[in-house]
Parts: C-alpha cells; structure tokens; sequence
C-alpha cells in the first residue's frame, strides 16, 4: 500500500514559482510565439484577410509554396559527436561585407499595409542585428527614409526593370547615392502571377472599404486605426495606383527584359550586383559567365509560376555548375533556422526571408519582427551545435541528406511516324 501524508509547507515552497504576470499584451503574446508558425497564428488572428492572404498566399493552386516548404522538411542531417561547440560562430562575409546571421530580409512590396511600422521597423531590426535589409521596388518607405532607419548597416535595393526605362534607372541612381551596397534585380516578373487569394478578396491598392472589409475589421480594430490615422499608404516609389497589384504589375513592369539588358544595368551600378529569380542550371551559368556577383535561386515566394522549380532542389546542382566559389543565395519556404542551416551545408552562402519577416510584423510591429529574428537566430544557432559545428565553414552536404518525396519521371521519347 501507499503511504501517503499531508504536505508540509517547507516541502512545497520549493515547487512554488509563480511567475508575475505580463501586463503588456504585445509583449505577452510574442513571447508566446516559440516558432514562424506561432507568429503566422498571431498575424492571421491580427490582420484583415485581404492584407494576411496577400502575404501568406501564392499563386494558382499554391503547389510551389507548398513543395518548398515541404522540401525542407524531407530532409534528414546528419550529426558528429563529441565536439567542443560552446563556442558557436553564426556570421561570414557575404558579397565581400560581415553578417552576423547566413539571413536578410528580403524585398517586400506594400510592406506598410501589412503593419503601419512596414519598412522602417525591418530596417531598425537589420541594423540591430547585424544583417541586410533589402527595400523592394514595390516598397512603402522611401530609399532614403530606409536609409534614415539603418544609417550604418547594410542596405540592398530590389529593382523591378519597369517599361519606362530613365524611371527605373533614377531608382537605382537613388539607392547608389544613398549608399545601398548591393543591387538585386528581380527577372522572374514578365508577368503577373495569378495570384487566386488577392482575386477572391477582391484585394486592391490601396485597400477598399466595402461591407466585406468592414465586417472583417471589427474585431481586427488596431490595424484599422492604425491604417487610417497614418500617412496614407502608397508606394514610395511609383505613382499612386488605384486598381490591383496584378494590373499594376502587367502595366508597369516590362516582358522585354533581356540577358543584354541585364548587362546594361550592371554597367551603371557601382556596388554589387545579385539577380533574384534564378530556376535553372543554364541560366545560373550564363549569369556567372556575365559577371554578375551573385545570384539568387527563387522562385519568388511561390507566387509567380505555379508548380515551379524548388530552389532548394536545385541548390546543390547550382553549386556545383558554377562552383563553390561563386555565391549563391536563396529564398522561398523558410520558416526556420534549420531550413537555413541545411541551405547552407547544401552550398548556399546567404538566404533571404520574406513570409517569416513579414508574420512578425504583422504579429507586433517592429518588435514582432525582433521576434521572428531572434527566433530563427536561436534556430541556426541551436542546429549548428546539435550538428557538432562551430562555425559556419565547417557546414558541408555530407550533414544534410534530402529525402526523396517527388521523384522525376523520364521524359517520354517520341513515337516515330511510318510512311
């Protein structure tokens, strides 16, 4: 039989820690977020619909999301033991200047209309952190103002090549006078992916306000007073635009773009020069060949081409086509450290986050986004040591092994046609 007695007071004491209570309730609920899927949670429960699809949707069917999130998670790493890793190294040069993580923030349209504080609490976080913060094209916040927010760390510019050619030139000729570092040129856009969330909500620049949003609104009511008791959303470097983000991209933005325009552009920027959007082994080379300082295998975020390439897929093939040498970057379907961890073993020697950046802005502003960061911070940091590594150096493919889920199917031979 069991002997049981009533507990002394001395005895319980030591169990006793009541913790006091969190007053602050943006405080309180980041801390509750342990990974990017708690703060999406957050954001979802926090954003109108139209504004959170905008950012957790894809185009078509969302197969190209749904594949490069799922990619990470097929793979399996491999671990060595018995290693000294008290001492853990999370940072490298990157396009020839210091990081303190292998990740940025990546370029971001209509940031201010996910969260008032947009572009401005991205860069205060990146200067915090010791990592790149890049502005879009597409952006809410000036070159300058983004300036302004991280006045000594690294800014990079995103340039969409618009029809109008002398416009999106004196964009670029902004970004060099204000110090940007490095130019990204986005070429996976001739044309506007159909993006079926933003269709069905009816989503618009700036947003409408019809019975649907309205109902939507209530119990969301921080965001809508924030959206309209500050400056008037609009893009920082275009035009205002009434109509939707596909319409606008199809008006603006030119399908003529060529290797030799590419060429052009790299002429006239005097910093470093990486081309987001790259989907092929043939495409990498050629940009390799051109000179370009990098490149950035994307498939932008899932929204353009449906069912495309997964760049995580491609990563260690790339590497391989132009060498170890030659940088590249990656984005699409992170959502932890350990995808980035595993991105780098692979060979890639910066990724960018877009999605995960974005769920800790909309989950509490810029503090929101110190979360996200801090959380896949503590990410690479932790798989780092779980894989025996002090440093990121010492990450190579033999600690990563990419479990077969979609396999390719030979292409067919054509039949031969008798006479």
């Amino acid at each position: 039989m069991v002997q049981r007695r009533i507990p002394k007071i001395k005895d319980l004491a030591p169990l006793m820690h009541f913790k006091t209570p969190e007053l602050n309730a943006k405080k309180r609920r980041l801390e509750s977020a342990l990974t990017i899927y708690d703060l999406r949670d957050i954001a979802k429960k926090r954003t109108p619909k139209a504004a959170f699809d905008y950012t957790d949707g894809a185009a078509e069917a969302e197969l190209s999301l749904g594949r490069a999130r799922q990619a990470f998670e097929d793979i399996e790493f491999n671990p060595s033991i018995l290693r000294d890793v008290s001492a853990v190294s999370t940072g490298w040069d990157v396009l020839g200047a210091p990081v303190a993580q292998p990740f940025g923030i990546a370029p971001t349209g209509f940031t201010r209309m996910m969260q008032t504080e947009g572009e401005i609490a991205g860069a205060h976080v990146a200067a915090r952190a010791g990592i790149p913060f890049s502005l879009s094209t597409m952006g809410t916040t000036s070159i300058e103002d983004v300036k302004a927010a991280n006045p000594h760390g690294r800014n990079w510019f995103q340039l969409y090549m618009w029809k109008d050619r002398d416009r999106s030139m004196a964009l670029v000729d902004r970004a060099a006078k204000a110090g940007y570092d490095t130019l990204l040129v986005t070429v996976d856009v001739p044309v506007a992916g159909a993006r079926l969330r933003d269709k069905r909500n009816g989503f618009s620049i700036p947003p409408a306000l019809t019975a649907g949003t309205v109902i939507n609104a209530l119990p969301r009511p921080e965001w809508w007073i924030n959206f309209l008791t500050t400056e008037p959303l609009a893009f920082a470097s275009l035009d205002r635009w009434s109509g939707t983000v596909a319409d606008l991209l199809d008006t603006m933005f030119d399908p003529t773009v060529t290797f030799e325009d590419l060429a052009w552009i790299k002429a006239q920027w005097p910093g470093k020069i990486v081309v987001k959007g790259v989907q092929s082994l043939s495409d990498a080379r050629t940009l390799a060949d051109l000179g370009v300082d990098g490149i950035i295998l994307s498939n932008h975020g899932g929204r353009q081409l449906d069912r495309a390439p997964i760049p995580f897929h491609l990563l260690p093939q790339v590497v391989r086509e132009v060498g170890n040498e030659y940088e590249v970057h990656l984005d699409t379907g992170i959502m932890s450290g350990a995808d980035i961890v595993a991105s780098v073993a692979l060979g890639a020697r910066f990724t960018l986050i877009g999605r995960a950046y974005l769920y800790g802005l909309m989950a509490g502003g810029e503090a929101g986004v110190d979360r996200a960061v801090q959380i896949l911070s503590e990410q690479v940091s932790r798989t780092m040591r779980l894989l025996g590594v002090n440093s990121l150096e010492e990450l190579d493919p033999g600690h990563v092994t990419q479990l077969a889920r979609l396999g390719r199917i030979a292409q067919p031979v054509a039949a031969s046609v008798g006479l």
